[in-house]
């Protein structure tokens, strides 16, 4: 089993401070990197909800509800899904967290095929009951698709050049292996650009995972259920690690906190908007240099939280 460093551990706790009886909704379990964390206040009167769509994680889940006194409930399903099925049977959520990265779990079995240091099946999906995998997108994608996901996605500068090479190898033969991704990657990139700002294929295998499994098209629906999921006065925070993801998040929770909206310089307001959050930090939380040195895939983690206004 893989050993998982959460992201974040400490500001996620005392962001979200759960006590006795509360209920926490957790919507990306992963390995439970905060779980243990987070429902250590609980008590036998709480209620620990994971939400994840990895069949792997339901191991990681077992062990983590045996060693804790709270009662726990596994939801397998993406977090959009799951978020609107525990509003529909009317659960309310004191403390929400939202990790939007990758957990170690998933990259460290290479079997899975999101690693670009190992070989494996060229997979990508989250969720194995998916239909498409990124060998399926490098087999049928077009040329202005690819560029356009590497560009975006994964902020590759040499997008076009890549995805021209992709096109180009797949009329030869399949793409069906991270390594034959990579090779790939290698032949379109310029060598002196190989060795700078990490693996040349990283922002490829980025993107790949992105439009595989549709996170960035699932999140403004996640996010909306989420917030609809809190109490009054419940807490929520959101671990992104793109900055696309990053601003959906910035600007989801900017008009969940905004209050009037009427134009500048109306003497009396007259749209009666109350801001029905609080931001709990005005800017992004970052792990601090010791974080980073320990785990350096947390560099990239932002992370964003508000509280809802009681009563609203």
């Amino acid at each position: 089993m893989a050993v998982h460093d959460p992201v974040l551990l400490d500001e996620v706790a005392e962001t979200l401070r759960p006590s006795p009886g509360d209920v926490v909704v957790d919507c990306t379990f992963g390995a439970g990197g905060h779980a243990r964390r987070l429902a250590a206040n609980l008590g036998p009167g709480g209620l620990y909800i994971a939400i994840d769509q990895d069949p792997d994680v339901e191991e990681h889940f077992d062990d983590f509800a045996a060693s804790v006194q709270c009662e726990t409930r596994f939801i397998r399903k993406n977090f959009a899904d799951a978020l609107r099925d525990l509003l529909d049977e009317g659960v309310r959520a004191d403390a929400l967290l939202m990790d939007l990265g990758l957990s170690s779990m998933q990259v460290d079995r290479p079997e899975r095929g999101f690693s670009y240091s190992r070989r494996a099946p060229l997979d990508m999906r989250m969720d194995p009951d998916r239909e498409v995998s990124a060998a399926d997108l490098v087999a049928t994608a077009s040329e202005q698709d690819l560029t356009r996901w590497f560009r975006t996605y994964g902020e590759e500068r040499f997008a076009k050049q890549i995805a021209r090479a992709v096109v180009r190898r797949r009329e030869l033969a399949p793409i069906v292996s991270t390594c034959e991704l990579v090779e790939i990657v290698r032949s379109a990139v310029p060598a002196a650009a190989q060795f700078a700002g990490g693996h040349p294929a990283k922002r490829v295998f980025q993107a790949l995972r992105i439009v595989v499994n549709d996170e960035l098209g699932l999140l403004p629906g996640a996010l909306a259920h989420a917030f609809a999921l809190l109490a009054p006065g419940g807490r929520m925070s959101v671990i992104s690690f793109h900055s696309l993801e990053d601003k959906a998040v910035k600007r989801f929770m900017q008009e969940a906190t905004a209050g009037c909206i009427c134009p500048p310089g109306m003497p009396v307001c007259g749209c009666g908007r109350n801001a029905a959050a609080e931001l709990l930090n005005k800017r992004a939380v970052m792990p601090h240099a010791g974080e980073i040195h320990r785990n350096p895939r947390a560099k990239s983690a932002r992370m964003r939280s508000l509280r809802r206004r009681e009563g609203e």
